[in-house]
């Protein structure tokens, strides 16, 4: 990473970036376009290939398939090996992406991220005036698979680590362990090292007709058992060489390793790429002993819970003055086509893929109190939606990803009206996502908070509709 580069700021790519190559167990060559995306958008992956170009956000809760790789589903569409192409985006500091697809696989190339990497260094990476809300893990986050014989943890840490342990019994492989101990390492120590497997895995899907995509380049094959001559030509026929052997170390000679320990960094490679699915940054020390995608997955599912029922959910926000917002006045103003005196918000101080916290400072000058209730002062309960609603079409039209939108209300349900605001008072105003955005409708539950008591909330429904 660029020695400017700011953590505590979210950043997408400068430009769009592109790579093409054919998917692993598939076959299928894919083009896949990585694109800038708004501050608070996270990943998404787009199938373009598809009728109605349906959109699969990069959500623990989305895994369908963990066998050889992760594979997500949502919209009734599916896409395959996503770990290497999400590790590449965290290793680069990049929080805003959509990744548009035109097949079913993210291409394997040559089984890491390091390819991934170039392109998106090429593009450029740029931060955005927004702040980046990490999340600091707090207590050990413990999962252990007694089966499986995986356990994780995650600690209280002051940046993001992880550590990797494998062990498979293999008497090529041995015990190795991994180590990053700041993610700006990720490009050099970590991206370059390659998916690998056991010559009998790959006996199993050759036959099962499973690595359509395979390549003599694009794996590590560990060798943990005899060989005959005759497996050996339906090796060389499979790739497609005249030749294939075994080196005195156990690997098949289709490469040189890139580090002496390369299957453990690619297993810590995975387990970025997998708990980017959590959909939080977060500070903490991952320790992961023989760890797969599927454990991967159930503890990142473990962490996000932690961090929803810990931060989110019910939470009075908290508004600190000496911070700087995510968004101020001018740049809410590029986004809401509202102006005074009917702008009712000030500034933002969170912003996530989910939820949106802003700020409305009622002062004695807001002309509405020359006429509601003149000599006893009180904010229009309609106006405190409206300053709701304001908050919300920023959020809704930040997840879209390109293009000038308005919001329109379409519903106000559950609306109950429970203090007055009056002048002085500070409105937090809390909008969250109820359901992802469909076909441009909004859901969101909203909350005036004035200190930590509720004064507003109501659900509210909005349209997105795209400046023609």
């Amino acid at each position: 990473m660029d020695a400017n580069f700011n953590p505590d700021k979210q950043h997408t790519l400068a430009s769009a970036a592109k790579i093409s190559g054919t998917g692993l167990h598939t076959g299928i060559q894919v083009d896949m376009t990585l694109k800038p995306a708004n501050p608070g958008f996270g990943y998404l992956f787009q199938r373009v290939d598809l009728p109605g170009q349906p959109t699969i956000k990069a959500d623990c809760d989305l895994v369908t398939d963990t066998s050889r790789g992760t594979t997500l589903e949502e919209n009734g569409a599916k896409i395959s090996t996503v770990e290497h192409i999400l590790a590449a985006l965290v290793g680069m500091g990049v929080d805003n992406c959509l990744v548009e697809v035109n097949g079913p696989e993210i291409p394997i190339i040559d089984g890491s991220s390091q390819p991934f990497v170039e392109i998106i260094e090429a593009a450029g990476v740029l931060e955005q005036d927004a702040a980046k809300a990490w999340y600091s893990i707090d207590t050990n986050i413990t999962f252990y698979d007694e089966k499986k014989r995986v356990e994780m943890v995650v600690m209280p840490a002051m940046e993001y680590k992880v550590t990797t342990l494998i062990d498979f019994n293999s008497p090529v492989l041995g015990t190795q362990h991994a180590g990053l101990k700041n993610i700006g390492d990720f490009k050099a120590e970590i991206s370059p090292c390659r998916t690998f497997c056991f010559l009998h895995e790959l006996e199993m899907l050759l036959e099962h007709n499973l690595v359509k995509g395979g390549d003599i380049n694009n794996a590590i094959v560990i060798v943990d058992k005899p060989v005959t001559q005759e497996e050996m030509n339906r090796l060389a026929k499979a790739f497609k060489r005249d030749k294939i052997e075994i080196k005195s170390e156990g690997y098949l000679n289709n490469l040189e390793l890139r580090f002496p320990n390369e299957p453990a960094r690619h297993k810590l490679l995975d387990v970025i790429g997998d708990l980017a699915l959590i959909g939080y940054p977060i500070k903490g020390h991952i320790i992961a002993n023989r760890p797969g995608h599927s454990s991967n997955v159930e503890f990142a599912k473990k962490i996000k819970q932690y961090i929803r029922r810990n931060k989110h959910v019910k939470n009075v926000p908290i508004y600190d003055p000496n911070q700087p917002p995510v968004f101020n006045i001018h740049q809410i103003e590029k986004t809401l086509p509202h102006r005074h005196p009917f702008l009712l918000v000030d500034k933002i101080i969170e912003l996530t893929d989910r939820h949106i916290v802003g700020i409305k400072n009622v002062t004695f000058n807001e002309p509405f109190f020359a006429g509601h209730f003149p000599g006893n002062a009180v904010m229009p309960g309609v106006l405190q939606i409206e300053a709701l609603a304001q908050t919300g079409g920023l959020l809704c039209i930040n997840t879209m990803p390109e293009g000038q939108y308005d919001t329109y209300f379409i519903k106000i349900d559950n609306c109950k009206f429970k203090a007055k605001v009056v002048p002085g008072d500070t409105m937090i105003l809390k909008m969250e996502l109820l359901n992802p955005i469909r076909r441009g409708i909004c859901e969101m539950r909203g909350t005036v908070f004035v200190g930590n008591k509720i004064a507003t909330e109501a659900d509210l429904m909005a349209q997105l509709v795209k400046r023609s």
